[in-house]
């Protein structure tokens, strides 16, 4: 969560007093993201977080705050948006886009073990069930079509290799897109995101409990399997070498299935969307390291890590197996 834009306590104090939830009493940079300005947002009544959007714009914000507002209202642990005394919860602060939410319980768990995975297969078959019925639709802006602008652009700091890796991917993925199968998949709002650091665990009595998903704003309106295949991608990997930890992606699978069962054309086309899912965060890694924008904390991932998953996703295609 890098800074870009630099908010003054006191401005930042004036837009709290406006939603009344109390006085604010600290306010910090957050470190972590490179997309959006984010602060810790502390009053005497509670703990928030206040975004300032750098790239996000007023006609599309509706979308991504109206979808938590929807989620949290239906007991979906995520951050609900604070409204002002109009009923708004998309601000305007220093001329952008702005929105406070209340912060979520717990800190991330970067080395997730089996039953932090079935945690968050479960909660993701609930948030895309009580997603279903939200009805503001946008596409997912960072999807295939967002992939097919951006390759030429990195494709120059790429070596013969790599140009060869991705064309291929691109390729491959545009003809899956354009099949009846894909067609078929089942689609709604999708974080499409849900990475170890955009989840919380709370620990309770010694027991790791799921304190929430944040960062929705990569979400839009896909296909399931596609935040299935991301949340593989990164919940069931082994970080240093990029391959699959079997029993992990099993046990995940299994549990999202046993909240909203997978349909036969869904398991077929996992592979392929697990692949997707490894293209679409390489061709992103690549763009925010090649073409960086300046703000302080700022700290690009490194784009060779979803490299090795995608052509470890080519070779060796993981297939689950319900029993």
């Amino acid at each position: 969560m890098a800074v870009f834009t630099e908010v003054p306590f006191d401005t930042a104090r004036r837009l709290i007093e406006r939603l009344d939830i109390g006085t604010l009493t600290t306010l910090e940079g957050a470190a972590g993201g490179i997309e959006n300005t984010n602060y810790f947002a502390d009053t005497d009544r509670g703990r928030y977080v206040l975004t300032v959007f750098e790239r996000l714009g007023f006609e599309q914000l509706p979308f991504y705050l109206g979808l938590m507002k929807h989620l949290a209202q239906r007991g979906i642990p995520v951050p609900d948006p604070q409204a002002d005394a109009e009923g708004r919860i998309l601000l305007e602060l220093l001329g952008k886009p702005a929105a406070v939410v209340n912060r979520l319980p717990g800190r991330h768990r970067e080395a997730p073990d089996r039953a932090h995975a079935e945690a968050v297969a479960a909660m993701l078959a609930r948030m895309h069930l009580a997603g279903a019925d939200f009805p503001l639709r946008q596409p997912n802006l960072r999807g295939l079509a967002w992939w097919a602008e951006t390759v030429p652009v990195v494709r120059p700091f790429l070596d013969p290799a790599q140009r060869a890796l991705i064309d291929a991917e691109l390729a491959f993925q545009q003809q899956l897109a354009a099949s009846a199968a894909y067609g078929a998949l089942p689609a709604g709002p999708i974080h499409a995101d849900l990475f170890r650091d955009n989840v919380m665990f709370t620990d309770a009595d010694g027991e790791d409990r799921l304190g929430g998903f944040f960062d929705f704003y990569f979400a839009g309106v896909d296909r399931w399997l596609f935040d299935i295949a991301v949340c593989l991608n990164d919940w069931c990997i082994d970080l240093d070498t990029g391959a699959l930890v079997e029993a992990r992606a099993q046990a995940f699978v299994a549990a999202y299935d046993a909240v909203r069962p997978l349909q036969a054309n869904e398991l077929r086309l996992l592979p392929a969307l697990m692949r997707a899912g490894a293209l679409r965060f390489w061709i992103s890694r690549l763009w925010d390291l090649h073409l960086p924008r300046d703000a302080r904390m700022l700290a690009p991932h490194d784009p060779t890590h979803f490299e090795r998953v995608l052509r470890q996703r080519v070779a060796q295609p993981w297939h689950y197996e319900r029993s």
